[in-house]
C-alpha cells in the first residue's frame, strides 16, 4: 500500500489477528493516508468488536478529507467516535468502550508534520536508524503506578492489574493527549494494539523493526512474534516507513539500540484534546 502527500511519499503495511486465546478479534485498524489507527475494542463478545469498528469509522467519515487531515478533523472524529460508543453501550448488559491510538498527517506552517495520539494503552512508536521511542504514554493503572514511583517498568508484566485502563472512548474520561511531530526521511511508525506490547518487550519490537524488511513484513512479523509467544491477546499492528518527502535527520546523532523510554518534552508538543467537554461546548 502506498499513500502520497505532495512529495510525500508512505509504505503501509497492516495486520490484525485474533490470536490463539481468544475467539472473537475486538481490534479494528484505519490505515488510509492521511489517518492511521488502531482501536482495541472492550465488552466482550457482546459489543468490544462494534466499539472498536464504531472508531474507524468515525475517523474513517470525519477524517478522511483530502490529502492531509487537521486537528480539527481529529477532534471530531473522536467526538463521534465517543458518540457512537456510548449508543453501543447505553444497549449492552456490560457497557463498551475501545482505546484508540493514531497518527494524523497535518500541515503544520506548510510543513508535513504527524499529529500522535491516545486514549488508553494503545501505543505509537517511532523506530529511526535502531532507535525506538514510544511516543504515546499509557493511560493505565500500571504507567500511574510508575509515574508515581510505586512500580518499576521491569515489574509491570507480572502486575496483576496491568490491563486496567484510566481512559478511553466511551467512558467518563475519553480525552485524548496529542503530539505534533515534523514527519522525518527514513522513520518507520508503529501503531499496535496492547496485544503486542503485552507479549513482546520493546527491546524485540525495536529488533524486529529494525530486520524485517518492509512494513507488511514487519507487521507480520510483529504479529507471529507476538502469537509464538503466548498470543493471549488480539494483535493489532500498522507500521508506516516514510521513503521521501520528509526531513533530513544525521544518523550519526542517534543513540543505536536505545529502548523505549516514552517521549521527550524537548522534541514532544504535548497537548490535551478534551474530546467530552469539546462535544458537550
Amino acid at each position: 500500500m502506498n499513500g502520497v502527500y505532495g512529495p510525500l511519499v508512505l509504505r503501509v503495511g497492516a495486520v490484525s489477528d485474533t490470536g490463539r486465546k481468544r475467539e472473537v478479534n475486538e481490534d479494528s485498524y484505519l490505515a488510509e493516508s492521511p489517518v492511521f489507527v488502531v482501536a482495541d475494542g472492550m465488552g466482550g463478545h457482546e459489543a468490544g468488536d462494534r466499539a472498536s469498528r464504531a472508531v474507524v469509522d468515525a475517523f474513517r467519515d470525519h477524517a478522511l478529507v483530502g490529502d492531509i487531515a487537521t486537528i480539527e478533523g481529529v477532534r471530531d472524529s473522536l467526538i463521534a467516535a465517543d458518540e457512537a460508543v456510548a449508543v453501543i453501550a447505553s444497549k449492552t448488559s456490560r457497557g463498551a468502550g475501545s482505546t484508540v491510538t493514531g497518527v494524523a498527517l497535518v500541515d503544520d506552517g506548510g510543513v508535513p508534520s504527524w499529529l500522535v495520539f491516545n486514549v488508553g494503552d494503545s501505543r505509537v512508536y517511532r523506530h529511526l536508524g535502531t532507535d525506538l521511542q514510544q511516543i504515546t504514554i499509557d493511560h493505565s493503572l500500571a504507567q500511574e503506578l510508575i509515574d508515581g514511583g510505586a512500580l518499576s517498568r521491569d515489574d509491570v508484566a507480572g502486575f496483576a492489574q496491568r490491563n486496567v485502563i484510566t481512559r478511553a472512548i466511551g467512558a467518563p474520561d475519553s480525552a485524548a493527549d496529542s503530539w505534533l511531530l515534523p514527519v522525518t526521511n527514513g522513520e518507520r511508525l508503529l501503531l499496535c494494539s496492547d496485544g503486542l506490547t503485552g507479549e513482546v518487550s520493546d527491546e524485540a519490537i525495536r529488533a524486529t523493526l529494525t530486520m524485517a524488511g518492509g512494513p507488511e513484513s514487519a507487521a507480520e512479523a510483529l504479529v507471529g512474534r507476538a502469537n509464538s509467544v503466548g498470543g493471549r491477546d488480539n494483535i493489532t499492528v500498522v507500521v508506516v516507513d516514510v521513503v521521501s518527502g520528509g526531513g533530513s535527520i544525521n544518523f550519526d546523532d542517534l543513540t543505536s539500540g536505545s529502548e523505549s523510554v516514552g517521549a521527550s518534552e524537548s522534541e514532544l508538543d504535548g497537548t490535551t484534546i478534551p474530546v467530552r467537554a469539546a462535544a458537550t461546548s
